[in-house]
């Protein structure tokens, strides 16, 4: 949710390594918290469609124009609002066949736009039940993603960009708050209404960047 919002004041190719390190931050404040809980079994089929995804994804960044990438993050957070909304997922397990499309979608996505969430998402709700098995884990694949991510883009120079860095510091406190309040409030929801709630926010925040992109 927040890098469609920040994309619009902020451009793409700083907002990007800047919620980089957030994440990376967080994940690595949940994965502490909850490491006992984390299913290794499931990540491990997701890194190597990860690995070749973060380095397309980053590629794309540096080389597209701005305007048709709000666009295409717009439409991208539009469809999985729609998808949170009308509740369109099923709840059968599905095969480590599809480990790797949702692997190189979420790295290509996660590198492209930081919002790589969705592939990798979808993808464990259908493998994992247990509620805080399936948030440990996407915390600990979040952040050994966030950290080859990081390694990607320290090697372009996007991390390196002046501001980055301080932005992040001055982030830490409204995270850790966000942090505190979203573990608390986590506790008492069902899935469904916490996914309603995200598809919400996405649905909001996908329309804006699709009129910004416009205009």
């Amino acid at each position: 949710m927040a890098v469609p919002l920040l994309a619009l004041f902020l451009p793409l190719q700083f907002v990007v390594p800047f919620m980089l390190l957030m994440d990376f931050t967080a994940s690595a404040a949940l994965g502490r918290a909850n490491r006992r809980s984390i299913s290794w079994t499931e990540i491990r089929p997701l890194i190597p469609g990860s690995v070749i995804g973060v380095v397309a994804g980053a590629t794309l960044l540096l080389s597209l124009p701005r305007e048709p990438l709000l666009a295409t993050l717009g439409l991208f957070v539009l469809a999985f609002a729609l998808r949170s909304l009308l509740c369109l997922h099923g709840d059968r397990p599905v095969s480590t066949l599809w480990a790797w499309p949702a692997a190189l979608t979420g790295g290509t996505v996660s590198a492209l736009f930081g919002t790589g969430g969705p592939p990798y998402v979808i993808y464990l709700s259908h493998r994992l039940r247990d509620k805080g098995a399936f948030r440990a884990t996407t915390s600990a694949l979040f952040l050994m993603e966030g950290g080859l991510r990081g390694a990607v883009f320290a090697l372009t120079g996007l991390l390196l960009q002046s501001g980055v860095a301080l932005a992040w510091l001055a982030a830490l406190p409204v995270m850790a708050a966000g942090l505190w309040l979203g573990s608390h409030v986590h506790v008492g929801l069902t899935n469904a209404q916490m996914t309603r709630i995200i598809g919400l926010l996405l649905l909001v925040s996908g329309a804006s960047l699709l009129w910004k992109a416009w205009h």
